[in-house]
């Protein structure tokens, strides 16, 4: 079923015929204005503002939260973009394979921004880029997919027009009939704002804008802003409580202002990989959030203050916090699952939508057991899992499998735990097995470990080194243009993709289009009988 649309204007197609003629027939000298070209050019541009996109994808993704509560198998997905074709073409591709958009949305991730998106050139996950690349990102995204929708409208009204034209009035029915009931490429963007990228204050301001580019739902983690590492890298440092908590009040606050009432917050811990804090936590009694958090930090009891010693007091004893020379405190170790479900508790408690538990590998049992007693205390949680490309997902499942079956009683002596990643064992039992559980990991982990939505966050930074290396090593080596032409061109063509024509995808056609409302006869259009697209009718 497609998603409702964002217009205040009657959705059939000669409703807004009609209305668009009602205004032109009140102004005399609006003779040149065709009603149906009106018509057309405002259902290629339903979306005016990233806030109407805001609103319409934010109700979208609280739909598909309900209906994954009913129902695990509801859950949704997406993948990582960092330019506004790649998302535009994931969405073609969605539509082309699957008819329907529905829980298939983008994820926009500031480590693929950090890394290609920023001035000062490629940099680490580190939230060193333009704070103000990550709300350009999202608005190019969009810009991107409402144009995939003009382009898309734009054929069919082509579709419309040749029907007329033949006098076959049961096509020109069926294709109204699309035009009607057409669904947008638009989808929610979760996207990334890291840290907050400084104070509560500055968390609120860069919410804001990302939310007036079109995120519904942003994403914030529980580090240190100025101390801000990947998740899947070491030397991570989250701050108290009260401090991750006012940033995600900073963002409902946003929301709440610009209109956005149903934006969704995800709350990310890296407390499972993060041995480190830079602060103590302030705490009014024993018991308290500040109190729990400092409950964590490796300390050794004491009789006598030394010199520049920090101290706590716990239960009428001394307490000297573990400091390390970077002037940051160390958790003692063992206590990171610990923190997660303390902090995913917290952050629900106090505005968050959904929680984000990074971890160091794709392990149902870990993820399900944190997610179970989370559940004890808020029984509708349920997560956004990173299926990441930092993992090596091969060699993860198959120990994963060699594992079960050692304890089964299995015999495991042909393998070697250490070198399953190993192309030997490529074709074996146990790699069956295990790329078995890969492909079922998603839906295994919605049922098992409550993940609502899956994303893999890097997946085009690696097609496109991927894509162009095999391309590199055919077109510089014997094959010359044929490593082109049979590796590229000939696919898209037998593969169908809209791509081969790249002239119709750059907009050229809907230039046309518009060249002949704005001229009529006199217009000069692209496509006529010299343009080589031409070649690629069949």
């Amino acid at each position: 079923m497609a998603h409702s649309l964002p217009m205040e204007i009657p959705v059939s197609y000669t409703d807004i015929i009609a209305k668009a003629d009602q205004t032109i027939s009140q102004n005399a000298n609006w003779d040149g204005i065709s009603a149906e070209s009106v018509a057309r050019m405002q259902l290629q541009n339903r979306f005016k503002t990233g806030l109407d996109i805001a609103k319409y994808t934010a109700k979208i993704m609280r739909e598909d939260m309900a209906a994954y509560d009913a129902d695990p198998a509801n859950y949704t997905q997406s993948l990582g973009c960092w330019h506004g074709f790649i998302g535009q073409q994931k969405l073609i591709s969605i539509k082309k394979h699957f008819g329907t958009t529905k829980r298939r949305y983008l994820y926009l991730s500031g480590w693929m921004i950090a890394a290609l998106r920023s001035d000062f050139g490629p940099l680490p996950d580190q939230s060193m880029h333009e704070k103000t690349s990550v709300p350009a990102l999202i608005e190019e995204l969009y810009t991107f997919l409402r144009q995939a929708d003009a382009r898309e409208l734009g054929m069919l009204f082509r579709d419309l027009d040749a029907a007329r034209k033949a006098g076959d009035e049961v096509t020109a029915k069926q294709v109204q009939a699309k035009i009607d009931n057409y669904e947008t490429h638009v989808v929610p963007i979760i996207a990334d704002i890291d840290a907050g990228f400084g104070n509560a204050e500055a968390t609120y301001l860069l919410a804001k804008k990302m939310i007036e580019a079109g995120a519904c739902a942003l994403q914030i983690e529980n580090q240190v802003s100025d101390e801000k590492q990947c998740g899947h890298q070491d030397g991570k440092v989250t701050v108290p409580h009260e401090d991750f908590l006012a940033k995600i009040r900073a963002i409902r606050y946003a929301f709440m202002e610009l209109g956005v009432e149903d934006g969704i917050i995800v709350a990310r811990t890296d407390s499972l990989g993060a041995g480190l804090t830079k602060q103590i936590a302030y705490t009014r009694e024993a018991g308290d959030i500040g109190d729990q958090y400092n409950s964590f930090l490796d300390c050794e009891e004491v009789t006598e203050v030394g010199h520049g010693d920090v101290l706590i007091s716990r239960d009428g004893k001394l307490l000297k916090p573990k400091r390390l020379p970077s002037n940051l405190y160390q958790f003692r170790a063992g206590t990171g699952e610990d923190r997660c479900v303390l902090d995913c508790i917290t952050s629900l408690q106090n505005g968050a939508d959904l929680l984000w538990i990074e971890t160091e590998k794709p392990h149902i049992g870990q993820i399900g057991g944190m997610v179970s007693r989370i559940r004890e205390v808020i029984p509708n949680a349920k997560l956004v899992y990173n299926n990441s490309p930092s993992f090596n997902w091969t060699l993860n499942f198959r120990q994963q499998v060699f594992d079960a079956w050692t304890e089964a009683g299995k015999d495991v002596s042909g393998y070697d735990r250490a070198k399953l990643m190993s192309v030997d064992y490529d074709n074996s039992e146990l790699a069956a097995e295990a790329d078995e559980r890969i492909r079922t990991f998603q839906a295994d982990a919605a049922r098992e470990a409550g993940i609502f939505h899956h994303l893999i966050t890097l997946p085009t930074y690696h097609t496109a080194a991927l894509s162009t290396d095999n391309l590199a090593k055919e077109y510089f080596g014997d094959a010359g243009m044929l490593g082109y032409v049979k590796g590229v061109q000939r696919q898209e063509i037998r593969q169908g993709i809209a791509c081969v024509k790249h002239q119709n995808m750059s907009g050229s056609d809907i230039g046309d289009d518009h060249k002949e409302y704005f001229a009529g006869e006199a217009a000069l259009k692209a496509a006529g009988e010299h343009n080589t697209m031409n070649q690629f009718a069949a």
